[in-house]
């Protein structure tokens, strides 16, 4: 399948993807649904209102002239599946509706970088998981011993913890150092100080669609009637103000100083080629967590830095999606099973991925293992923690036969404490 609008070798948006996000037009106007297509953006508020995108699910009452997704994510995966099919007729090379329309193309095709991207959608809520055994067991070995790196419960459950949803930020937004209290070592009280150990992770997350009323469970098979789509997530964590403060009920302060996240959405359409087993689970899971389809995606993931001194972004970490032990199916039906009711627009992250061997380590905690072996940077730099100026960019793909499904990227810049 190919588009009539061009599509460099090897962009992570070709036609065979078309994800969705909320862009600013050049010329004015309030933000919109568009879907990314090589380098340009497809104005899917202008298509809808000139007749283009209409259907049994979809109608002129446009769900994409709003400043989110929110609304169509509601609609649910019939709505999904017309608007992709629909969007996927238009952009082909053989079909004239569009190509040949020379008014409404170049009204509907824009430059991407001409435009301003935003949130994908309102995050009422927003969960982040722990769900990389690997990951997982490298801090525990860390702090508790190689002995006894996975708590008790590690291996019957989805271990996860609710966060802020007001400090989600888009890709490109810098982020503060942030103060905090710190325990020293050795010393008998805290400090109030701005945190010496900023870092990142690397971690995916899911955008909910139509949600489930209180009180009633989504099943784990019924998990893909309720995820929209994924993108690429950043927790920003400072890592001592989180020792210090995360007993008895996990991490605060060190965590809600901004999470980023890219800003386009991959749908599990775009993805379903990609599918492929997970990790096996033992012991098995309890039967509301028993899972009989593959929810695990070969995506491919990088991690990159740059410092101020350098001119190019250095690869510090690859790791893959398809790692995670706890899958998105399972990680759903967990967090409603209690009958907590999920709505449009929240956001599951996955966790920090990490894989089997060092280079594929998904924070800097673990490449630099707690600091006693520093990461090498180009010009004889090292890194134990991240330096003010540090910038990191996250990125993703799937391989496909002669293109990749692709996320973008999610980047982040961190800047001096505010005095």
């Amino acid at each position: 399948m190919n588009s009539f609008v061009e599509v460099p070798s090897g962009s992570h948006f070709p036609i065979q993807n078309l994800p969705y996000g909320i862009f600013s037009r050049p010329d004015g106007g309030r933000p919109r649904v568009g879907v990314a297509i090589g380098e340009m953006i497809l104005d899917l508020a202008l298509l809808s209102e000139r007749g283009y995108l209409d259907g049994p699910h979809l109608t002129r009452l446009s769900v994409f002239d709003r400043p989110s997704l929110n609304a169509f994510m509601a609609l649910g995966r019939p709505a999904w599946r017309e608007a992709r099919s629909t969007i996927q007729a238009l952009l082909r090379h053989d079909n004239p509706a569009l190509r040949d329309e020379t008014e409404l193309r170049q009204r509907a095709l824009i430059p991407a970088k001409s435009t301003r991207l935003h949130l994908p959608a309102l995050i009422g809520d927003y969960t982040d998981f722990y769900s990389s055994r690997e990951h997982a067991s490298n801090v525990g070995a860390m702090f508790r011993g190689k002995e006894n790196p996975l708590l008790p419960n590690w291996l019957h459950l989805p271990v996860a913890y609710h966060g802020r949803a007001s400090s989600i930020v888009v890709s490109g937004t810098p982020v503060l150092r942030p103060y905090g209290q710190i325990l020293e070592s050795g010393a008998d009280g805290p400090v109030f100080a701005p945190s010496r150990e900023m870092d990142f992770e690397l971690e995916m997350g899911l955008f909910i669609g139509p949600g489930n009323e209180l009180g009633r469970p989504i099943p784990v098979e019924a998990a893909a009637e309720h995820i929209f789509g994924l993108v690429l997530v950043n927790d920003w964590s400072a890592r001592d103000i989180q020792r210090w403060e995360y007993r008895p009920l996990g991490p605060f302060l060190s965590k809600n100083l901004a999470t980023s996240i890219s800003p386009w959405v991959v749908t599990l359409d775009a993805l379903a080629p990609f599918r492929c087993s997970g990790p096996k689970q033992a012991p098995e899971p309890l039967p509301y967590l028993l899972s009989s389809d593959d929810w695990a995606y070969d995506i491919q993931l990088e991690i990159q830095l740059q410092s101020e001194k350098m001119d190019r972004p250095a690869v510090i970490s690859r790791s893959n999606f398809r790692y995670l032990y706890w899958n998105m199916a399972q990680q759903l039906a967990h967090h409603t099973i209690s009958g907590c009711n999920m709505r449009p627009g929240d956001l599951l992250a996955s966790g920090t991925i990490s894989g089997p061997e060092p280079h594929s380590y998904g924070s800097m905690l673990e490449l630099a293992w707690r600091g006693s072996r520093p990461v090498q940077l180009p010009d004889s730099e090292v890194r134990a923690f991240l330096a003010d100026g540090d910038r990191v960019t996250l990125t993703g793909w799937c391989q496909g036969d002669g293109y990749r499904v692709g996320f973008g990227q999610v980047s982040g810049q961190i800047l001096p404490v505010q005095e």
